[in-house]
């Protein structure tokens, strides 16, 4: 018997290199063993091969067009939507095309708890949670008083990542042994040129550019300290990547920062505030117990990101689409 087709149709395909693309790239893996699944930056009619079953949007926004063809050409069947965070916490509210994807929808993902809140509650209804996930790596044991204390900022230079906030606290930390890192490629050029400047101005702080995935968790993995400062997110990855690599994260005071790491979470600063991020990434540093408790926070949240866990719920939601749709699995 055929596998039933699923088509994930992802704006941002590998080139990107973020967090969508690492969404769309991990769930074709978890539906291989029970589907058959192609993987495509928007759908561009009816495939060659067998007929598709369902699909999965990210991003109701930059799909919209692809949604409504794909709604259009195959009335009835399965539409599912994972919500990114300028879904989420921006366009919804105001883009009439995200408002019509939400309704051709017959599913909708978000990527952690806090994000059903800003969905209307006829659409909670439709609506699962999926934690998305990383493997583990073995953690680095550290002395709590090294040499360098290297802090990592991941995400590509763009107004929505808030860059400018690790930025400036580069020029407020005030231990000498901090050291800045920032990876990730510059989709704002004025961005890429203050990142410059910063080099320029502040040796403690490194742009690295574009990384390759597998790089970026390595250096992720030997820093001690990682920053998220962004303005809106719909469930990070790379916290998902420091937390299962054992790396404490400080993070911006925003709604998808806390379904991630929980309302009683320690390490949060209000977004744009470099002053109170200089200063926690200096407490972490000197304060081991504050350092230590952040560990351990993380530490609890770690099991809601295992990839057995993420497959469960992915296979689960896929099952319980199909089978209301008359498809069976």
């Amino acid at each position: 018997m055929a596998k039933p087709h699923v088509i994930i149709i992802s704006p941002a395909l590998a080139k990107a290199n973020n967090g969508n693309w690492q969404t769309a790239h991990r769930w074709s893996r978890f539906l291989q063993e029970r589907y058959h699944v192609t993987l495509a930056p928007s759908w561009q009619g009816m495939p060659a091969g067998p007929a598709p079953a369902a699909v999965i949007a990210l991003h109701a926004r930059r799909s919209a067009k692809s949604i409504t063809a794909f709604a259009s050409a195959c009335p009835g069947l399965p539409v599912i939507i994972v919500l990114t965070g300028t879904d989420l916490y921006r366009d919804i509210k105001t883009d009439a095309d995200s408002r019509t994807s939400l309704q051709l929808a017959t599913h909708l993902v978000v990527l952690q708890d806090a994000g059903l809140q800003e969905l209307h509650p006829a659409l909670r209804r439709k609506t699962s949670v999926i934690y998305q996930s990383a493997a583990c790596l073995k953690p680095i044991v550290r002395k709590f008083s090294p040499r360098y204390f290297d802090v990592t900022m991941i995400g590509h230079l763009r107004d929505e990542k808030d860059p400018l906030t690790f930025m400036r606290a580069a020029a407020m930390v005030a231990s000498p042994k901090v050291r800045l890192t920032h990876i990730g490629g510059a989709l704002d050029p004025a961005l890429g040129k203050q990142a410059e400047a910063t080099q320029r101005g502040y040796p403690r702080y490194r742009w690295l550019g574009n990384l390759p995935h597998a790089t970026t968790r390595q250096l992720l993995k030997r820093s001690h300290l990682m920053v998220i400062a962004s303005k809106m997110e719909g469930g990070a990855n790379v916290i998902i990547e420091a937390v299962t690599s054992g790396v404490p994260v400080l993070a911006s005071d925003i709604s998808g920062n806390r379904g991630m790491l929980g309302d009683d979470y320690a390490g949060y600063f209000p977004v744009a505030d470099s002053k109170t991020l200089a200063h926690l990434i200096d407490r972490t540093m000197t304060d081991a117990s504050f350092y230590h408790a952040l560990q351990a926070q993380c530490d609890m949240r770690a099991p809601l990101f295992r990839p057995e866990r993420e497959k469960t719920a992915l296979l689960q939601l896929m099952d319980n689409v199909l089978n209301k749709s008359g498809k069976h699995t």
